[in-house]
């Protein structure tokens, strides 16, 4: 099943605020997306001023979780345990005959 974009955001925000400052690949691999999407994916957050861009010595660039991206973790996570979201839910779904 494919994830929404939604989840795709949580995903990274999520790999960023517990691996710390990570390299473009290293995204990549961590959340398991492709390179064209996570430059997308990673573009958006910027403009959201939900991640930063870092860059390390000559050209290294790394990314970054910003505290208001930590903050919008803690909000979806609350609203995960709030709803019965997920696979759970759906397979609770009844089916009318």
């Amino acid at each position: 099943m494919r994830r929404s974009k939604l989840e795709t955001y949580i995903d990274i925000l999520t790999v960023l605020a517990h691996r710390g400052p990570l390299k473009l690949t290293h995204v990549m691999y961590k959340a398991n997306v492709n390179c064209s999407n996570l430059k997308e994916y990673l573009d958006f957050l910027l403009k959201q001023g939900l991640v930063e861009e870092r860059t390390l010595r000559k050209e290294h660039v790394v990314y970054a979780v910003t505290q208001r991206g930590i903050t919008v973790l803690k909000y979806f996570k609350e609203l995960k345990e709030a709803l019965p979201i997920g696979e759970e839910a759906r397979n609770q779904v009844a089916v009318p005959y």
